[in-house]
């Protein structure tokens, strides 16, 4: 059982409220996203979540463990972090190094990879669909790649917890779907934000839409992603229906009047 639980946080600097008392949940087994338009504090929150920022306010409880409290090496072990632009991560290092540094908050220090840490990182690249690029530089690669790679070093991560801020980021449509299948396929209780609300509603079982740092509203996919709200939070006019495949909402864009 793992369940994220966050209590009235909030994260300030220079006089800004950027997460202003958010409390949300995300059951054993669940998938959460976090909708809203850009600068409502999406990011922020996830920082806050997987402790690259320490709220000024509230706490972070994985099964009831106060996250913050926790050494970086064990936090590393429960929670696994893919974030929205890693282009600064890797250095000259291959993509398999990088992806095998997920394996390092279960090592020692300087201790050796086992057959098993080869084996992890080798079915997680066969699973993102990098493996014919095990031995290139991480710098070489496209945005898309990156993003693989970095769900990979997730993947032999083994967390309960994994948090994901933009993950379809620079993928095109047929590697988001696909990574966002393999999030939902994991076992594990997922975090995500989103920008795609399409997407959102296929894969999310439960929504929160921040706006301004704080939490407008939350629900399901069907009781949050209604006209009135995207007019309201995103000033887009949109018509919302079930789609007859999926059942899940599907949000049309309409054009703005001039």
């Amino acid at each position: 059982m793992t369940t994220l639980t966050a209590q009235g946080l909030s994260y300030g600097t220079e006089g800004r409220h950027l997460v202003d008392d958010v409390t949300l949940t995300a059951a054993d087994g669940e998938t959460v996203g976090l909708i809203g338009p850009n600068g409502s504090g999406k990011t922020t929150l996830l920082r806050c979540v997987y402790g690259t920022l320490r709220p000024t306010h509230g706490r972070v409880l994985l099964d009831g463990d106060d996250l913050h409290a926790m050494s970086p090496k064990t936090r590393a072990r429960r929670v696994a972090t893919v974030p929205q632009d890693g282009g600064g991560a890797g250095f000259e290092l291959t993509v398999r190094e990088v992806v095998a540094m997920g394996r390092s908050p279960h090592k020692r220090f300087w201790e050796q990879d086992t057959e098993t840490d080869t084996h992890l990182v080798r079915s997680a690249l066969a699973r993102v669909g990098i493996a014919d690029l095990a031995d290139r530089g991480f710098p070489s690669l496209s945005g898309g790649e990156r993003q693989r790679a970095l769900m990979a070093r997730a993947l032999v991560q083994q967390p309960s917890l994994v948090v994901l801020d933009e993950p379809t980021n620079h993928l095109d449509i047929r590697y988001q779907l696909e990574i966002l299948r393999l999030v939902r396929d994991l076992g594990t209780t997922n975090l995500l934000a989103l920008h795609d609300l399409n997407l959102a509603a296929y894969y999310c079982d439960r929504l929160y839409v921040l706006d301004g740092g704080r939490v407008v509203t939350s629900g399901t996919p069907k009781e949050v992603l209604t006209a009135d709200l995207l007019h309201t939070v995103y000033g887009v006019s949109a018509e919302v229906s079930t789609h007859p495949t999926t059942g899940a909402p599907t949000v049309v864009y309409l054009p703005m009047s001039t």
